[in-house]
C-alpha cells in the first residue's frame, strides 16, 4: 500500500546544497517550521573537501563525518528515502519505498553519480593493486595506503571527460603525492603522469600558467583528450582512449588514482526536470526551472555551467532561497547567481592557491592580495578554516 504525505516544501537530496537550503529557508521563514520534508537515504553527512587530504594522510575520515540526523535542521522533517520519480505537472514524487509526497514547492538538491562501471574492470579493483579513488568514502582511504607502497614505477592520476565535482581535486592529490614521495626518498624512481579526457590542465587563464609551470616543476608528464576506459588490476595495467581519435593507450602503474566518469542522478536524467544532457534544467541566473515555476534547485545536479563545488553551493542556496520565497509570497525575484565557484587548489602539504571565478571561467578575487601565489595562509583557511564554517555556518543557514 502506498504511503501518502503532503508538504508544502521538498528538498531531494541531504547533502550540501539540500542541508543549507532547508536551514536558510528556516532561518529566514520560520513560518516554514514543519512544513518541509528533506529526502534522502544516506545515514551519514561527509566533509567532502577533505577528502584529497584524507587520501594523502594529512586528516582522517573519521573527523569527516557526522549523522545526517545531527545535520537536518530542526523544523525539517527527514525521510529516509529514495526518490525514483518526478511528476512535476501533479507536483508529486514517489519514493523507492512507494512513498507518495505531493508538494507545493521543490527543491532538487540531488547530488551527482559516479559511474564507476563506465570503465572497463574498475569496480573489480578498485581499493587494491593500487588503484584508488578520492571521490568516495568507502575508497579515499585507500589512496593513502596505495602511496605508501610506491617505490617506484609509474603512479598516474586520472580526470575523465564528463563533468565532474571539484575539478580540481585530480591534480590535488597528485601534487601531495609528488611531495610525499620526495619526502620519502622514492620520487627519483617514479614517473608522475596526469592523464586527462579534458583539453588541459585548468579553465582559468588567471591561474592556468601558475598550475602549469607548478607541473613542471614537479616534472609531471601531461596528456590530454584520453579518458580511462579498462583497468587490468592484476596485471597493473591502464588503457586510455584519445576522444579525438579514437587512439588506445596502455600504461602500466604502480598506483592508479582514477576520477570516474561522472553523470546526473539516473532519477534526475530519466525524470521530466532534466534537459537533453540530463542535468536538471534551470535558469543559470535565477535557478528557477525553466519549464516548472515551482520547481528550484542547486549544487551537482543542475544544469549551471560552472565549477561543481561546495563553494558554488554556498552562493547558489541563497539565490534559490530568496527566489523561492518572493514567489510564493507574490513578490519579484531579485535574486542573482552570478556563477561563482572556488577551487583551494592544494599544491603541497602546507600551500595551497585559491582559485576563485564566475560564469565564463572568469577570475573573481575575495582577498587583496595576488591568489595566483601558493600560500601557506590559504592553506590555513582550507585546512581549519573551511571545515568550520561549514559545519557551523552553512549547514546552520548561517552563511
Amino acid at each position: 500500500m502506498t504511503n501518502e504525505m503532503t508538504t508544502k516544501i521538498a528538498i531531494v537530496g541531504a547533502g550540501t546544497a539540500g542541508v543549507t537550503m532547508a536551514a536558510q529557508l528556516l532561518r529566514k521563514a520560520p513560518y516554514l517550521y514543519n512544513e518541509i520534508v528533506i529526502i534522502d537515504p544516506s545515514d551519514k553527512h561527509y566533509y567532502q573537501p577533505f577528502f584529497t587530504l584524507v587520501g594523502g594522510g594529512d586528516s582522517k575520515l573519521e573527523d569527516n563525518v557526522r549523522p545526517q540526523s545531527e545535520v537536518i535542521p530542526e523544523g525539517a522533517n527527514w525521510l529516509q528515502e529514495a526518490v525514483t520519480t518526478f511528476n512535476p505537472v501533479a507536483n508529486e514524487l514517489v519514493t523507492n519505498k512507494g512513498t507518495s509526497i505531493r508538494y507545493d514547492y521543490l527543491l532538487v538538491a540531488a547530488g551527482i553519480q559516479l559511474d564507476w562501471d563506465k570503465v572497463e574492470g574498475l569496480k573489480e579493483t578498485l581499493g587494491k593493486n593500487g588503484v584508488c579513488s578520492n571521490y568516495h568514502q568507502d575508497y579515499v582511504e585507500s589512496t593513502w595506503e596505495s602511496m605508501q607502497h610506491v617505490n617506484d614505477g609509474n603512479v598516474i592520476f586520472t580526470q575523465p571527460s564528463s563533468p565532474v565535482k571539484c575539478a580540481g581535486a585530480p591534480q590535488k592529490i597528485m601534487y601531495l603525492a609528488d611531495e610525499y614521495f620526495r619526502k620519502v626518498g622514492v620520487r627519483h624512481r617514479t614517473t608522475i603522469e596526469f592523464i586527462s579526457g579534458m583539453d588541459d590542465l585548468f579553465p582559468v587563464k588567471r591561474y592556468y600558467p601558475v598550475l602549469k609551470q607548478l607541473v613542471k616543476e614537479k616534472e609531471i608528464g601531461e596528456r590530454y583528450f584520453f579518458d580511462l576506459v579498462k583497468v587490468d588490476g592484476a596485471k597493473k595495467v591502464a588503457t586510455f582512449k584519445n576522444s579525438k581519435t579514437n587512439e588506445l593507450l596502455e600504461r602500466p602503474f604502480a598506483m592508479l588514482h582514477v576520477t570516474p566518469p561522472m553523470s546526473a542522478p539516473k532519477f534526475i536524467a530519466d525524470s521530466p526536470l532534466a534537459n537533453e544532457a540530463g542535468w536538471v534544467d534551470l535558469d543559470m541566473y535565477t535557478l528557477r526551472h525553466t519549464r516548472y515555476q515551482n520547481v528550484f534547485g542547486a549544487g551537482d545536479c543542475t544544469s549551471l555551467p560552472t565549477s561543481r563545488t561546495g563553494a558554488a553551493i554556498r552562493k547558489q542556496a541563497p539565490v534559490a532561497v530568496d527566489n523561492l520565497l518572493a514567489m510564493m509570497n507574490d513578490k519579484e525575484m531579485k535574486a542573482t547567481y552570478d556563477g561563482y565557484s572556488s577551487c583551494p587548489v592544494v599544491t603541497g602539504y602546507d600551500t595551497v592557491m585559491l582559485a576563485e571565478f564566475v560564469y565564463g571561467y572568469e577570475a573573481q578575487e575575495s582577498f587583496p592580495i595576488d591568489q595566483r601565489k601558493r600560500r601557506h595562509s590559504m592553506h590555513f583557511l582550507k585546512k581549519n578554516m573551511l571545515p568550520m564554517m561549514y559545519w557551523n555556518g552553512m549547514l546552520k543557514g548561517t552563511m
